[in-house]
């Protein structure tokens, strides 16, 4: 039997719905298509990593835009750190 591959984006969405509504996870799993137990892992392993952010109203469909803009600022400043070692270099070649 293949394992199915999730992105993350799915996970998160799926444990929101979870996490946001009074509907037991089976009633997802199946209206996911996934099984109950992989969708009652996702919720347990986001509720321990954020215990705060279910009180404060943050779900995981947040936490992970969060956690994609994070990897996107950080590719952006090694781009202006490069882009300032590039000009750098050429400004000091033309003198």
């Amino acid at each position: 039997m293949d394992r199915k591959k999730y992105t993350p984006q799915f996970k998160a969405d799926a444990v929101e719905l979870v996490i946001t509504s009074k509907r037991p996870i089976a009633q997802y799993a199946v209206d996911l298509g996934i099984n109950e137990g992989t969708l009652g892992n996702w919720v347990r392993a986001w509720r321990e990593e954020h215990p705060e952010d279910e009180t404060e109203g943050r779900g995981p469909v947040e936490w992970a835009k969060y956690q994609a803009l994070q990897a996107e600022n950080a590719e952006l400043k090694r781009e202006i750190e490069f882009l300032g070692k590039i000009s750098a270099f050429f400004a000091a070649k033309q003198r």
